[in-house]
């Protein structure tokens, strides 16, 4: 049987409950009842979680976490959260622009991740 698509996205985290409240605040995801007690489940489909770092995680080695990796999220108000973000001082690694996934710009969330967001379904 083939693998039919992404069903679970998680990133490990320096400090679970600031990244919890910036997801929280920035992207407006919601926390899901349920997950075990060292993650965050957000209501999301396909499942994106953050969670304590596992023994012997060290995120600070490279440039940031999870270089070569590419995590788009849809959002329906791309520029609101951009202008969010840059009013409270968060990095923009690209700054939105209109292409063929729609209004899409990258971010550095609290640990460095960097979180591409577009607009077009």
């Amino acid at each position: 049987m083939p693998v039919t698509g992404p069903d679970f996205i998680s990133l490990q985290v320096r400090d679970l409950a600031a990244s919890q409240v910036f997801y929280e605040r920035h992207l407006g995801l919601v926390r899901s009842p349920a997950g075990p007690p060292h993650a965050v489940v957000f209501d999301t489909t396909p499942t994106f979680a953050l969670r304590d770092l596992l023994p012997d995680t060290d995120l600070t080695g490279a440039d940031h976490p999870g270089v070569g990796t590419a995590i788009w999220l849809h959002a329906t108000e791309v520029q609101a959260i951009h202008d969010s973000l840059v009013a409270d001082g968060h990095t923009i690694v690209t700054e939105p622009f209109d292409g063929p996934f729609g209004r899409t710009f990258t971010f550095a969330d609290p640990d460095g991740y960097r979180i591409t967001l577009h607009d077009r379904a």
